[in-house]
């Protein structure tokens, strides 16, 4: 029997998973599909429904329903309790349980690169269910402080409230603070969607060299205009497909219960881009 699955966002044009994830199943002859369906802020409730009727054997959660999406799930996971944001849903006969793979997707290439986050400041720019992930990663490996920039300044208090919660200091700056930002940071991550159209780099370079660790979750374009410009000051960077390759692996294996072909994920992934 044909299990289907998919990614729900908006938008959602940009979204690589299905390509992701129908080739691990083509790889290990599952009959599986995976689609990319958009849904708007408004129809979340209605179109999950439906997404029950037809019994979608599970899907991941894209912006802009990360955090909203948990009011529909009947049952969560740690990371999603801590986290307060999902990405990745089961439905097992209309009973779904919300994971969170975020934050250890978005830590592993940082752990491959062998970088050290403990006592480390961190500049976040964003404040969304991404944001969230990034927060409890960083805390869980005892960053020293976060700075937390967003174009809404009653979603980057909440986020810093959320921050020291988890024992991070943390503290908010506006966007039209950003020219004025002088810090030493080691890690410097984009977990907004700035950059998915090509958007100008807000960031200072100023503040970028090549100590600096820059991390930017969007991953198509590969080369945003914040990558761009952090490679001329020759920084250390992670591109945000890693992340997407991580956290899709987990969905992967908490869907199917099985190992998840790693290199035909990647090499699909980098084929998307070309």
């Amino acid at each position: 029997m044909l299990k289907t699955f998919a990614v729900i966002g908006d938008p959602i044009d940009h979204s690589l998973s299905p390509t992701i994830h129908n080739a691990a199943f083509r790889e290990l002859g599952l009959e599986c599909t995976y689609i990319a369906y958009r849904i708007s802020k408004d129809d979340l409730g209605v179109e999950v429904d439906s997404l029950k009727k037809i019994k979608i054997s599970g899907f991941n959660v894209t912006i802009p329903h990360k955090i909203s999406m948990l009011k529909f799930l009947d049952e969560m996971d740690d990371n999603c309790k801590t986290i307060g944001a999902t990405n990745t849903i089961l439905n097992e006969n209309g009973y779904l349980k919300g994971y969170n793979t975020d934050m250890d997707g978005f830590l592993e290439p940082i752990k491959k690169r062998n970088m050290v986050i403990r006592d480390s400041s961190v500049l976040l720019l964003g404040a969304g269910g991404a944001a969230r992930a990034v927060i409890a990663g960083m805390s869980k490996e005892k960053a020293s402080n976060v700075t937390i920039v967003n174009r809404t300044t009653e979603h980057s208090l909440e986020l810093e409230k959320f921050s020291q919660s988890l024992g991070l200091d943390a503290e908010v700056k506006t966007i039209e603070d950003m020219n004025e930002l002088n810090a030493d940071y080691n890690f410097i991550i984009n977990s907004s969607s700035l950059g998915l159209k090509n958007e100008t780099n807000i960031i200072p370079t100023k503040i970028i060299n090549e100590e600096t660790v820059v991390y930017d979750i969007v991953y198509k374009p590969v080369n945003t205009e914040l990558i761009k410009e952090s490679k001329k000051k020759n920084a250390q960077i992670i591109y945000g497909y890693e992340m997407l390759l991580s956290q899709a692996i987990r969905s992967f294996e908490i869907w199917l219960k099985q190992e998840a072909p790693y290199d035909v994920m990647k090499k699909a992934i980098l084929g998307g881009f070309a």
